[in-house]
């Protein structure tokens, strides 16, 4: 009887003190605490997000619903927080164990509050122009406003590193200072790199282009589909992707096709010398009725110059220089507006009774005096 009394007596101290001096029964309880959370985690999903994804549906904006994905997942992990920080104090754990739970509890805070915020930076990205135009600046760009998330985005994660690290007593600032010796070493062989990153801030500050733009730079002609910190993707019309540094880019004349106010068309017409002065006359007049009454060309001259005159006598046909330009400055229906002048273009001078002329060579005969000679004998009979 004796022996079961101290068998028991031992089952009742490992109950009390099994885990860190911390009864399991306590143990049992956290735990319980714990899972309680996650269970409220799934009601609060089910419920309470799925109701607001419901009413942000409806609404006509997408900021709502963007901010709402992006807000998810960091309400979901509050609550491992809290039902951590519960299961922490029913429990009594040793001094040493309650402050490194402590610490645990406040860096999970803190990543929590980063994380937050590292991903409310796309939804809010439209407050970029908001501070812009405050300040008196125009709005941005999609690829600048893009350039200054990525830089907020960096610089929160760098700070919340730091405010985790300090939770748990890291000399930040000395880890800094040593970082700042090796910087310097490391500058002196990335003198490129910064240079395109420098490079990759100008083309956003003088928007020199924008995600979707048609443009010509340092050798490559294409669209831009990405403007990085270091480097530009252009996509050649040959589907293929071209990768430029920034400071090749900001360094060369970059011509940005997408921001022709209007087309150019610029022909050189010839027809035959045998055009008579009225024929020219009428095919100069009926190209310049075409051009000047359709809806397809600009002729404000304000805004561009229109030019339709007999030019120059070439080697084999008199010129009529046309210069105009289209009021659209998509490619296609540039082409189509192209098709469709030089059809007007083949009727006006068909009309006129002229003709296109091309090159050609004249030869001029005249009779011999002593008539038609004799062809050079070949010696076949």
């Amino acid at each position: 009887m004796a022996s079961m009394t101290g068998f028991w007596a031992e089952v009742l101290t490992v109950w009390h003190t099994a885990v860190f001096g911390v009864g399991v029964g306590q143990v049992l309880l956290a735990l319980a605490t714990f899972i309680l959370f996650l269970l409220l985690r799934r009601v609060f999903t089910r419920v309470v997000l799925a109701a607001l994804r419901s009413i942000t549906q409806r609404t006509r904006t997408s900021f709502d619903d963007e901010l709402i994905a992006a807000l998810e997942q960091p309400l979901q992990f509050v609550f491992v927080i809290i039902g951590l920080y519960a299961a922490t104090q029913v429990v009594s754990f040793p001094d040493a164990v309650a402050a490194l739970l402590t610490r645990l509890v406040r860096s999970l805070i803190a990543f929590a509050i980063f994380w937050t915020l590292y991903r409310c930076v796309g939804p809010l990205a439209f407050l970029i122009d908001k501070a812009f135009g405050a300040l008196g600046h125009s709005t941005l760009g999609d690829s600048l406003k893009e350039f200054v998330a990525k830089l907020a985005r960096f610089v929160i994660a760098c700070v919340g590193i730091v405010a985790i690290l300090e939770e748990w007593h890291f000399n930040v600032g000395a880890v800094l200072g040593g970082l700042g010796l090796v910087g310097m070493a490391v500058a002196l062989g990335a003198q490129g790199l910064i240079a395109n990153l420098f490079a990759g801030v100008t083309i956003f500050l003088d928007d020199m282009f924008a995600r979707g733009d048609w443009i010509k730079g340092a050798g490559v002609e294409g669209t831009v589909e990405e403007i990085g910190f270091r480097t530009t993707k252009i996509r050649r019309f040959d589907k293929a992707l071209t990768t430029i540094p920034n400071g090749k880019l900001a360094g060369d004349a970059v011509i940005n096709f997408s921001r022709m106010t209007n087309r150019r068309i610029y022909w050189k017409i010839g027809v035959e010398y045998g055009t008579s002065e009225g024929q020219l006359r009428q095919i100069v007049n009926g190209i310049k009725g075409h051009i000047l009454d359709n809806d397809d060309f600009e002729v404000d001259p304000a805004k561009v110059t229109t030019l339709i005159h007999v030019d120059s006598f070439n080697s084999s046909s008199i010129d009529i220089m046309l210069y105009c330009f289209t009021t659209t400055t998509i490619w296609t229906e540039w082409m189509r507006v192209k098709e469709d002048l030089a059809f007007a273009i083949k009727r006006i001078v068909a009309e006129a009774g002229g003709s296109f002329a091309f090159p050609s060579t004249s030869i001029y005969l005249e009779s011999l005096p002593f008539g038609t000679p004799e062809l050079f004998p070949t010696g076949e009979t």
